[in-house]
Parts: C-alpha cells; sequence; structure tokens
C-alpha cells in the first residue's frame, strides 16, 4: 500500500509504504521537491544509495519512498536475478543477511556454498528461488549493529521488484509533480549470464517499456565488470556509469574470466578514464580515488581523479557517504564514540564537494539535499 499526502502550508508529510508510517516536518523538504522537474537541473546530484537506507532498511519501497520525500533526484536498486528470471532488488545475490529468509524452515535445504566472482559464500541465493518464493519472504537490516533503529523495521517490507520500483517512482512523480530518476546497478552480471541469467537485456527492456529511452531519460544503468557495460552502449542509448572498487589491485570480475590483467587502478590513469569514456558517461569511483584517508583516518588531500575524469568527458559520483561515526573520517566523527553514534557527514560531504564531485551516493540522502538547497 502507498499513501503519499503532502502540506505546503504546515510542512509535513505523511508518508504510508508497506504499512509503515513515516512523517517528516521539513517545510523545506516540500520546497525543494516542488520546485525542480528535472533531476538533472540540481547540482550535485543527490544519488539515493539503496534508497534512505541510512533510516529505513536498504532497498525497500520503505526506503525509496522516504528518498524521494527527502528530495533525492535518483534512487538506486541493486539488481539480481531470481531462478525464473525476474529482476529484483538486493545488494546481493545471498539473502541470509537482507531477508529473514533463515527463518524459513521449507528453505533450509536451499543453503549451500558457492563462489561468486571471486569469493566463497554461502547463504540462501536468489538464483535459487522463483519470484513467488521471493515474495514469501521480508527484508531485514543489513547491519542492525549500526542500524539498530531500522532493525526494529524487520519483517515489515517484501523484497521489490524492478518493475514495482519503477512503478513507485511513477506514481510518486505524480504527487510530487517532479521527474525522480532510476539508477540500477547490475550487480554480479558475468555469474548470472553463466547461468543463464543475463541482467543486461532484460534491465534494457524494463527501462524501455517504461518509456526509459534516451540519454536524457532520467536513468543511469550501473556496473562494476567492464564487457556488460560495452555490450549495453551497443543496446539502448541509456547513460552507463562504470563503478570502481575501492582495491585498486582489484579487476573487474569479468575481466578476470578473460585473463585481461585490466585492474581498476589501471581504469583511474588518465589513458584509462579516455578508454572508459568510450562507453560510459559518468564514472563512480570508491570515494577514497577522490580523497584518500591518511593512516589516522582523517581526510587527505585530494587526488587529480576528478579533473582527470573531467578531462576525459566523465562526470564523477563517488559512493558511500553514510553519517555514522563507523564511516565517517576521524575528524567529522561524533564526540560520542559508538560506531552508530551519528557526526557531521555535512563536513565530509563538503570537502568531497570542494574537490569537484558532480555528484554522490548517499545512505541519508536528506544531508546533501540540505546543504545544497535549492536550486
Amino acid at each position: 500500500m502507498k499513501t503519499i499526502k503532502l502540506n505546503a502550508r504546515t510542512g509535513w508529510i505523511l508518508l504510508i509504504v508497506g504499512g509503515i508510517t513515516i512523517v517528516s516536518t521539513s517545510a523545506a523538504i516540500i520546497a525543494r521537491t516542488s520546485s525542480s522537474n528535472d533531476p538533472d537541473k540540481c547540482l550535485p546530484t543527490v544519488i539515493a544509495h539503496r534508497g534512505a537506507s541510512g533510516y529505513i532498511p536498504e532497498h525497500t519501497l520503505g526506503s525509496y519512498a522516504l528518498a524521494i520525500t527527502m528530495g533525492a533526484d535518483y534512487v538506486e536498486p541493486d539488481l539480481v536475478m531470481t531462478k525464473d528470471g525476474a529482476l529484483i532488488s538486493r545488494h546481493d545475490n545471498e539473502l541470509g543477511l537482507t531477508t529473514n529468509v533463515a527463518q524459513h524452515p521449507e528453505f533450509a535445504d536451499r543453503y549451500k556454498t558457492q563462489t561468486v566472482d571471486g569469493t566463497e559464500i554461502s547463504g540462501w541465493f536468489t538464483e535459487d528461488f522463483t519470484l513467488a518464493e521471493i515474495k514469501t519472504l521480508k527484508a531485514i537490516e543489513r547491519i542492525p549493529d549500526i542500524r539498530p533503529g531500522n532493525a526494529r523495521m524487520d519483517g515489515v517490507f517484501e523484497v521489490p521488484t524492478f518493475q514495482e520500483i519503477i512503478d513507485l517512482v511513477k506514481s510518486i512523480e505524480t504527487s510530487q509533480k517532479r521527474s525522480i530518476g532510476i539508477y540500477p546497478e547490475i550487480k554480479h552480471g558475468s555469474h548470472f549470464k553463466n547461468l543463464g541469467l543475463a541482467m543486461e537485456q532484460l534491465v534494457v527492456d524494463t527501462f524501455h517499456s517504461n518509456g526509459y529511452t534516451g540519454q536524457d531519460s532520467h536513468a543511469y544503468i550501473q556496473s562494476f565488470e567492464v564487457g556488460n557495460l560495452k555490450e549495453l552502449k551497443k543496446i539502448t542509448n541509456l547513460r552507463l556509469i562504470q563503478l570502481y572498487e575501492s582495491d585498486k589491485s582489484a579487476q573487474p570480475a569479468d575481466q578476470v574470466i578473460l585473463g585481461t590483467g585490466l585492474t581498476y587502478g589501471n581504469m583511474s590513469t588518465p589513458e584509462g578514464l579516455v578508454e572508459v569514456a568510450k562507453y560510459a558517461y559518468a564514472v563512480g569511483p570508491d570515494k577514497s580515488y577522490v580523497i584518500p584517508r591518511n593512516d589516522d583516518n582523517t581526510l587527505g588531500q585530494p587526488t587529480t581523479f576528478v579533473k582527470d575524469a573531467h578531462a576525459a568527458g566523465l562526470k564523477v559520483h563517488p559512493y558511500t557517504f553514510r553519517a555514522e561515526n563507523a564511516f565517517l573520517p576521524k575528524e567529522f566523527q561524533s564526540t560520542d564514540p559508538a560506531p552508530s553514534a551519528r557526526g557531521n557527514l555535512a563536513g565530509e560531504l563538503r570537502a568531497y564537494l570542494e574537490a569537484g564531485i558532480d555528484g554522490m551516493f548517499s545512505d541519508q540522502p536528506d544531508v546533501p539535499v540540505g546543504i545544497r538547497g535549492k536550486c
């Protein structure tokens, strides 16, 4: 069930999604969301990472809906596949960390160990479940020790399909009177392709059938792999973003399979960025590519990555900006030493904005929206 009520005079937002009610008293949010009709108009671009995942369990309709009412320009679902070829939104294909699958005795025999992108993982995997079976599960908070408030919503939300997310966005666009972008990531592309469950064409077909067809559409498709982005470049005009792992010595999973030797470090050089620009519109690096951390966990000096990417014609959207001490540089952490305590995310963001980034992925999208202000 989805209900959204706005009252610009009193400055409240009532949001009912999936059985919970969220109330915001920010008149600024209403002013922001009703004043702009183009998510690419305001800079920097605010991408709600897995929705408003700092407030509601990630990759749920509630998380995406709250992010939109907070003023995010784009919502970001990670996409994986079911056994019967449905696109669903989970951070990974392993279900144990983000759903209550372990509480379903009927699925106990699905538990297994397998290698995904070179890493051995044990758990329950989406490719072993039909969509109907996935719909019997409920989402849970992935990092309950850091976000205990989110964990109180365990069991409230279903696992959404890609189409359900698009439907939600389009319905809230009507009430918000603005366009809202969708920014999916294809997860484990080679893994699913090797299982006969390739996602790329299905993602494109789903976007195209919903009216997202050209580079001016409010949509991106992202991947940590290289080959699938080059494949996507041939079948769609939608904007593509090359993601970069934090470890520069690591290789994209498809490049490991191909034996090319290409690393994310190679792809971050001026020459590497020029090659990326042949198929991608933007790059999504771990934020350490832009400003690395010192040994004492304080922010270091900005690198030339943004300048080099801009010289190649690429936008730069780093990830992930989070408000909890566990993720912040030392100088922006709260005086409360608890890892779950919230520090000065706005201070960290300002440092990156000064470094010239064009957008950012944030678990608390209201913070970058607030420091950006009306545009």
